[in-house]
């Protein structure tokens, strides 16, 4: 069976400023499941951060990255099984948490909370992962 890889790239393009060279996509869909790479406040098309220091603007950037590749890989948020949310300070759940729970309201995924010490970028502080299964709903 055959992969199909949503928006593909290289990480010395994205993270110039980082010594790498790691090809990568977006979202991979293998057998009816799509494998969200963990998105972040950070806008696909420019690759430019946004709502730097704001962490509400950056979790609804991810939310809005996350609907985004799901429409292209051909689903929507409302065939999410499970999120992981990785926060650099507790105190942005519950911010972080408000938005999540608006765009995913009734859909009832699995979640994983995870205070980390830093992400990929030091402006970046939140980062959320998604799995979801196409055309599964119940």
């Amino acid at each position: 069976m055959k992969h199909t890889r949503i928006r593909p790239f290289n990480t010395k393009d994205t993270y110039p400023e980082q010594n790498l060279d790691n090809d990568l996509c977006q979202a991979v869909v293998a057998g009816g499941v799509v494998y969200l790479r963990g998105q972040i406040g950070q806008d696909l098309e420019t690759r430019e951060s946004v709502g730097i220091g704001d962490v509400e603007a950056q979790a609804e950037k991810a939310m809005s990255n996350i609907a985004m590749l799901l429409e292209e890989a051909g689903g929507e948020l409302d065939d999410i099984v499970k999120v992981v949310v990785y926060l650099t300070d507790i105190r942005y759940r519950e911010s972080v948490y408000r938005v999540m729970g608006r765009r995913l309201r009734g859909v009832h995924p699995v979640s994983t909370g995870i205070v980390v010490q830093a992400l990929a970028r030091p402006e970046w502080l939140v980062e959320i992962d998604a799995t979801a299964v196409l055309g599964e709903r119940s």
